[in-house]
């Protein structure tokens, strides 16, 4: 399971550095394999391979109405694999979908990772801390 939240640079390649926390998992768990794809809330979302697979089963699996959304998430993925180094390259088609230049925020979020221009996330979240917390919260014990 990951989480946690990482503030990370793109090198001037557009290479992203894995957090050194989250390497031995991955190495040990996808051989550094991963899969990076277009997330509907303008953010990347970073698999490990066989996480990605079983993602990729469900998402093949959904009717001919949700078509376009096979697109968005298939068409987009990107098979990258974890340099000696601990980098995978962002291609600069994932990272103009996201918005993503130089700054950015990676964050664990169980079986993958959302990787976000750090500004787009600040923004997004500050909005969601000002608003209501969904209804699914109402009967949740902090």
């Amino acid at each position: 399971m990951f989480q946690g939240a990482s503030s990370l640079s793109l090198d001037a390649k557009g290479r992203l550095s894995v957090p050194t926390r989250h390497r031995d998992v991955l190495l040990a768990t996808a051989a550094g394999q991963l899969t990076i794809t277009k997330h509907p809330h303008g953010c990347l979302m970073v698999f490990p391979r066989p996480e990605w697979e079983k993602f990729r089963e469900r998402i093949a699996q959904l009717p001919m109405s949700a078509q376009w959304w096979k697109r968005i998430f298939l068409g987009n993925a990107m098979d990258v694999e974890m340099d000696a180094t601990g980098r995978v390259l962002i291609s600069p088609e994932l990272r103009a979908a996201a918005g993503i230049s130089k700054e950015s925020i990676l964050l664990g979020m169980g079986s993958y990772f959302e990787l976000w221009d750090k500004a787009s996330y600040d923004a997004q979240e500050a909005q969601a801390m000002q608003g209501e917390m969904p209804d699914v919260f109402k009967d949740f014990s902090f």
